[in-house]
């Protein structure tokens, strides 16, 4: 998980330009400007960012020709080849979220051969259909979040203080009215300056009652369960449970029940399903695993049907899915995979024409790592640095220690196996772990982090070879 950390940028990490700009949609960005928001988050790789950046500027170029003409040009699919821990996914995942677009990370080893034991491709699409009307529905119901808040405001009001159910006494309705209007002004009043936020109040919960199970059938385990929920609504489903809860965790329910109401599902649906097929991003990673050609038995064969497998997914078919049929033809699929012992040219050649462009991402260097804990907005020296905060520890990293981590993490990855800018995590826990343990005792002082105090820490860990390689 990514974790955006505020405070204060520290100079020269980043230009005022790319300072001022906000993740906007493909149309707003140029690939330039593709590229400077992704050297915010990711040291290096300038090929593969150009690469995607050019890739997303030309869906929107395409949405700006004839319908005759748009339906013609195929999206330029990408291998980026390199080894772990060198940004692959990273860049990726923030290339989704800059165009907002459906975003789906899967791995190639988890399909196989039909016939064998394994998941239909197909279920990318429905995966990826899934998230595209989930992220719809979000933007919507934040569209509608006041309304929603408002309706949900006046719901708790109503289990606050129900309505007498009994009629009132012929002419005493006026002064009961206004005795019960007065009452709810007082209690709005106390709701909205927080004072009630520790009563509980009863609501209605629905359960989720849909039962767990599979079932393998040519649509797919989720075409499946959707049918028989469909056919069986009262058995599956549908049911609520009233629950006591405090008034904070009340409004999260209800807030969402309003803006449910409040939203037209199927215009979501309609809009997830438009949303899909023209933005979506597949990221196939370990594609090298099913790189085997013509071994004509055993794995061999298998890895050659994944390929095939995946071939009409990703050459355009139509997948039926629980909001209706989608047209992969112009989703973008972004493949990696380390390529170590096989080569993009082990996979068939069908398969090879669907991703005509390829870039090799650079193994990282020490200074490479130096960079990574300084200069992106979410570097690890900052993670940490405001995690300890919350504690009333400050913490202060050295720039010689910066040096030393980097150091003791390019130093494993050459003598063990190489994990790219990953190893930087497990050194600097093992850098941390005595101040992360104890922070809760050291309310108050500051802690400055510099080279001793690294060597001290990993020196003797790295040193031992077989050690290490367990530790770190």
């Amino acid at each position: 998980m990514v974790i955006q950390l505020p405070g204060e940028i520290a100079a020269g990490e980043r230009s005022p330009s790319v300072q001022t700009q906000k993740p906007a949609t493909s149309d707003q960005l140029t690939p330039r400007q593709i590229v400077a928001e992704l050297d915010r988050y990711i040291v290096g790789q300038h090929d593969a960012k150009r690469a995607v950046a050019i890739a997303l500027r030309n869906r929107w170029r395409r949405q700006q020709l004839s319908p005759e003409l748009r339906e013609e040009i195929a999206p330029k699919n990408i291998i980026m080849i390199g080894p772990t821990g060198v940004g692959k996914t990273e860049i990726a995942r923030r290339l989704a979220r800059l165009a907002r677009s459906p975003f789906l990370k899967i791995e190639a080893s988890k399909f196989t051969e039909v016939g064998y034991v394994g998941r239909d491709v197909e279920s990318i699409i429905r995966d990826l259909t899934d998230l595209g009307v989930s992220l719809v529905s979000e933007e919507k119901q934040a569209q509608v979040r006041e309304q929603a808040e408002r309706n949900a405001r006046d719901r708790i009001l109503d289990l606050l203080l129900p309505r007498s159910r009994q009629p009132a006494f012929v002419g005493s309705t006026e002064p009961e009215d206004e005795s019960f209007g007065e009452t709810r002004s007082k209690l709005a009043k106390l709701l909205d300056e927080g004072r009630l936020e520790d009563r509980e109040i009863e609501v209605e919960v629905k359960e989720q009652a849909f039962p767990s199970f599979e079932i393998f059938s040519s649509q797919g385990v989720e075409e499946m369960g959707v049918n028989m929920k469909d056919m069986l609504p009262g058995l599956f489903g549908g049911k609520t449970r009233r629950q006591k809860m405090k008034i904070p965790d009340a409004r999260e329910i209800l807030v969402g029940e309003e803006a449910s109401k409040l939203v037209d599902q199927n215009a979501v649906a309609r809009e997830g399903l438009e949303r899909v097929q023209q933005s979506g991003i597949v990221f196939l990673d370990e594609l090298d695993k099913v790189a085997g050609r013509e071994g004509g038995h055993g794995p061999e064969v298998s890895r050659e049907g994944v390929q095939r497998d995946l071939l009409p997914i990703v050459e355009g078919t139509t997948v039926n899915t629980r909001y209706g049929m989608v047209k992969t033809d112009h989703i973008l699929f972004i493949a990696a995979g380390a390529f170590h012992v096989a080569k993009p040219s082990d996979l068939i050649p069908e398969l090879q024409g669907r991703f005509p462009i390829r870039v090799e991402l650079d193994a990282l260097t020490e200074s490479d790592f130096v960079r990574i804990l300084n200069e992106p907005q979410n570097s690890l020296t900052r993670q940490y640095t405001e995690l300890l905060s919350t504690e009333g520890v400050g913490l202060r990293f050295t720039e010689d220690a910066v040096n030393a981590i980097a150091h003791f993490a390019a130093k494993v990855n050459e003598s063990t196996e190489n994990i790219g800018a990953r190893r930087l995590q497990t050194i600097m826990e093992r850098v941390l772990d005595d101040l992360s343990f104890d922070a809760d005792e050291m309310d108050g002082q500051a802690i400055t982090i510099d080279a001793q105090y690294v060597r001290d820490h990993v020196e003797d860990i790295i040193k031992d070879q077989d050690l290490s390689r367990y530790i770190l």
